[in-house]
């Protein structure tokens, strides 16, 4: 998934602390085998291949993720869609280091989006591609899911505490840390790690970020993000950093992208349909950012404390 997975977690002894993280990183890597598209042999790759030509069977798992995809591109108006693979290459995002398309070129690709050419059968559990060239990439909504599923495995395993980190972008905070009301986690500035701009208490819930700084290429002094505006076909622009907090990482993934893609004011009536949800937008440029909050939790009490070993920062950089 180009990111590094880490587990803080609260065990009676090192045994069980083993013997759940095996557990959980056998689930991240079975997870990587079956939705990433830059492996060949994954079941995404595989209905990427048949889907434009035949009905593809899927298993339930899949086939639930596809259907979770759809309903996020249905209630956000197409700023999250799942059939982005083709702009992604157009923009020299996948596998490359960025590459600036010629009108040819995102013309072609822009044909070939659009999570209305996805047809799902639920009597079947089939995908169908009703056009030719179109491709799923699961990469704003996959780290999400895998979190989740990191959390199903924790707590049936007895875990009452943990926090789940998918390459500090999207977390998940179980419980809390003995002796204390939730988990620290410090949002910072684009772009400047040792500038917080946010401190949150997360307690049983998610926090997911996206941001320009993630993934991008700069091209006579412009900066071009790997989100993309599936509408336009092109990068985000204006747009710095978003975060959300809700219920489980799957909806935080799939709306810190969506909020990105469609700005402060629709973001915030999207947000207002998902109960207990929160969101911040970081605007304009990186030397004169705007913060746009919304319901946000900012955890007054923890700003200025000392940094403990469960405080994580929410980065938006990509590690390897």
């Amino acid at each position: 998934m180009g990111s590094s997975f880490t587990i803080y977690l609260y065990a009676a002894n090192n045994e069980q602390a083993d013997a759940v993280f095996d557990a959980a990183f056998e689930e991240i890597d079975r997870l990587e085998d079956t939705l990433s598209n830059y492996r060949d042999s994954s079941e995404l790759s595989r209905i990427n291949r048949l889907a434009a030509r035949q009905a593809v069977t899927t298993d339930p798992e899949v086939f639930g993720l596809l259907k979770t995809s759809l309903d996020y591109s249905k209630k956000t108006g197409g700023a999250f869609d799942i059939t982005v693979g083709p702009l992604m290459k157009a923009w020299g995002f996948f596998r490359a280091s960025g590459h600036y398309p010629s009108p040819a070129e995102l013309k072609t690709a822009r044909a070939e989006v659009g999570w209305q050419n996805v047809q799902l059968d639920d009597t079947q559990r089939t995908v169908r591609f009703i056009k030719n060239g179109v491709e799923l990439d699961l990469g704003a909504i996959g780290k999400g899911y895998t979190v989740d599923r990191i959390v199903s495995v924790l707590r049936e395993a007895g875990i009452q505490s943990a926090l789940v980190d998918a390459g500090s972008s999207t977390l998940y905070a179980l419980g809390a840390p003995p002796g204390k009301n939730g988990w620290t986690v410090r949002v910072p500035r684009p772009g400047h790690r040792d500038q917080t701009v946010s401190t949150v208490l997360l307690r049983d819930t998610s926090l997911s970020t996206s941001g320009s700084y993630e993934k991008f290429f700069r091209l006579n002094g412009k900066i071009y993000c790997h989100i993309l505006d599936p509408h336009t076909g092109r990068p985000v622009e204006g747009m710095l950093q978003t975060s959300v907090i809700a219920q489980d990482g799957t909806t935080t993934d799939a709306l810190s992208t969506s909020m990105f893609v469609m700005g402060p004011q629709a973001g915030k009536a999207l947000l207002s349909t998902y109960p207990d949800a929160a969101g911040f937008w970081i605007t304009g440029d990186a030397a004169s950012p705007q913060l746009v909050r919304w319901k946000w939790p900012e955890c007054r009490q923890c700003n200025g404390t000392p940094r403990a070993p469960e405080d994580v920062l929410s980065r938006t950089e990509k590690r390897r």
